[in-house]
């Protein structure tokens, strides 16, 4: 099975998934870890010479029954047992291995394009005694030597039986002496880093300052498509003979020997068929895991969906997938996590009216089923472009891949905590959570959780081990359930998800027991729902007290402040601009009082022991009032204060 059989799998599930599933912003493709299964049913299947199409047929069609099970018996109402611990895992996991994959295949491209200049040979496949390269040279270009299409070459040797006239054709394979190309490698280095920074930056391109938004909606939409084709025509210009995505000529198995319909025997025996059971079970725990975590991220409360999400009605969809791919002998396809959150983010909503330097408000996502059914017709209808697309460098690919695991990295808790463990105290952002747990307990709720994925790593790794990966992820629900005896229910809300209870009383003592944190929380006097959003506003750190703001923008108060007022407000220039006006309009006001003449007089003291005030100008009659003796006096100092 190579690329052809790929493209005809995405074609018939993508399009049936697309049209018929409960969710469809759900992306399916060929997962990591299904392709570490079929791994160890190949290595299986050869080890005890076996037809591996048709064993696998077998294991196909038990694990579309094992899933109708499944289904009918109402299994996936459990995925209310993965919760964030276990899917950010889970999606951290396949993010890391699209990064490590994309590097580990542009630094293979060196075994094959070599930097250096070596001798072009035919390398024998198996140990020869007394052989040495001289006795195999190879010249290149004669007869396809050097081809990138040709990688197989024999060897004439004479033999060592009794009649030493005779020669043996050995089998062999060139060297990579023979397929040196100067600057091969340095150039696939450079389509590969420069794919990933266009794509990643291209990708947040929408809130930039240039061009129009619709421009930049439309820049940030086909960021990855920009990458791919500006790299390709670079190779194309530059001219350096870099290896390009290797696609069949014809609508045809890559195997010239099958068919597309696959015998269920094949010549293996009958008991296959029944022993088939035993890996569907692996399998089969496998494809609804991996199916259900990446439908779980899709159905997040923090993408705001109106739709329900499909499970059952998903994995149904899935088993008839995987039955009519075993029987046509093509990959199997379930939900894919990267290809789903990236997916998702693409579908993004944004508030379109936002003041100059403030964030647009997320909306939701944009649910629809027309995205699913084109990116798979696309793939499909892909077989009969195969001329374009063996144009494409690999290194651009790569670059792809590597860009689809870090962007998915980016929003996941999990990943965003790790980051907290290398950060000061003083620069950790404002993270939701951090208001309502304490530092430490985050981190040591990251801990675990970093061992937990560290432990699927390893499981995965080893080919001893990988077998029992499937079992590994319902472990990690137990490990998580674990939890609970370290740490409260409020901290595990706001950090994980609680975990239902089977018993109804069980469920009672949760909901009073988070109900006696919140009363703890909230202040005496304070409605609940404002004392929630005091809380999620306001962050108390050490030295100060952090209020954000509409824009976006953090406040920060020193909880022992001095402040001169006055200085601090002669630093404004908006103050500056009001004490000019302030001082101007003074000035007028006293040329105003000038002109008049106005003056006060201070005149004789009344009878009642008080004093009277004239107003006026000139002499002439004025206003008397009356006051004692403290009012004369402070009424004397202001009028000379005035004048």
């Amino acid at each position: 099975m190579a690329s052809m059989e790929s493209l005809v799998s995405g074609m018939i599930c993508g399009v049936l998934f697309g049209f018929f599933s409960g969710q469809p912003l759900t992306i399916l493709g060929s997962t990591g870890p299904v392709l570490v299964f079929e791994t160890i049913v190949y290595d299986f299947c050869a080890s005890n010479d076996l037809n591996y199409l048709s064993f696998r047929l077998c294991i196909g069609v038990w694990i579309g029954i094992i899933l109708l099970i499944l289904v009918a018996t109402d299994a996936s109402a459990f995925v209310c047992y993965i919760t964030r611990f276990t899917e950010e895992n889970f999606a951290t996991l396949i993010a890391v291995i699209f990064i490590i994959k994309a590097i580990e295949k542009l630094f293979s491209i060196e075994t094959k394009y070599p930097i250096d200049p070596s001798p072009c040979f035919c390398q024998p496949d198996e140990q020869l005694t007394g052989w040495n390269y001289s006795q195999s040279m190879l010249t290149v270009g004669s007869d396809g030597v050097g081809d990138n299409m040709k990688q197989v070459c024999s060897i004439l040797r004479n033999s060592a039986s009794v009649n030493a006239t005779a020669q043996q054709n050995i089998p062999g394979h060139e060297s990579v002496g023979c397929h040196y190309v100067p600057n091969a490698f340095l150039m696939s280095c450079l389509i590969f880093i420069f794919t990933f920074l266009i794509s990643f930056h291209l990708k947040q391109f929408k809130s930039q300052n240039f061009f129009p938004a619709i421009v930049r909606s439309y820049i940030s939409d086909f960021a990855v498509v920009i990458a791919i084709v500006s790299m390709t025509i670079m190779d194309i210009v530059v001219g350096v003979d870099t290896p390009k995505l290797s696609v069949p000529d014809k609508f045809a198995p890559t195997l010239p020997s099958r068919d597309w319909l696959i015998h269920p025997l094949g010549g293996n025996p009958v008991w296959t068929a029944v022993v088939a059971v035993v890996p569907a079970v692996l399998g089969s725990i496998l494809i609804f895991m991996d199916q259900q975590i990446t439908a779980v991220i899709v159905n997040r409360r923090e993408h705001k969906l109106l739709k329900g999400g499909g499970y059952h009605l998903d994995l149904l969809i899935v088993a008839i997938c995987i039955v009519v791919n075993s029987i046509l002998g093509i990959p199997w396809f379930v939900a894919a996590t990267v290809l789903s959150i990236n997916h998702v983010r693409s579908l993004t909503r944004e508030s379109e009216c936002a003041a100059p330097g403030e964030k647009p408000q997320f909306l939701g996502i944009r649910e629809q089923r027309v995205t699913h059914i084109l990116i798979f017709i696309t793939v499909g209808l892909s077989v009969f472009m195969t001329p374009l697309l063996s144009k494409i460098p690999m290194p651009v690919l790569y670059g792809v891949f590597l860009y689809m695991g870090v962007a998915s990295l980016n929003g996941l808790q999990f990943f965003d905590r790790i980051l907290l463990l290398l950060m000061p105290k003083k620069y950790q952002p404002d993270y939701p959570y951090l208001r309502q747990v304490q530092l430490n307990r985050v981190h040591l709720f990251t801990l675990v959780q970093v061992l937990c994925f560290v432990a699927l790593w390893l499981i995965k790794s080893f080919k001893q081990t990988s077998i029992l990966f499937p079992i590994m992820l319902v472990i990690m629900i137990g490990i998580r359930k674990a939890l609970d005896l370290f740490f409260t229910k409020k901290e595990l809300q706001v950090l994980d998800d609680i975990l239902p209870e089977f018993k109804r009383h069980k469920r009672l003592d949760d909901e009073e027991a988070l109900q006696q944190d919140d009363d703890v929380v909230h202040k005496d006097g304070d409605a609940p729902d404002q004392a929630d959003d005091l809380q999620n506003k306001i962050k108390c750190t050490e030295s100060s007290v952090e209020v954000p703001m509409l824009n976006g923008n953090v406040l920060k108060i020193p909880h022992n402040p001095c402040i001169n007022i006055t200085e601090e407000m002669n630093k404004s220039g908006c103050w500056k601009s009001l004490e000019e006006n302030s001082s101007a309009a003074s000035l007028d006001k006293l040329e105003q009082i000038k002109k008049r003449g106005r003056k006060m007089s201070l005149v004789k003291e009344e009878d009642e022991g008080g004093i009277t005030i004239k107003t006026g100008g000139g002499g002439g009659g004025g206003v008397t009032e009356a006051g004692n003796e403290d009012e004369k006096k402070r009424l004397v100092d202001d009028g000379e204060t005035s004048v």
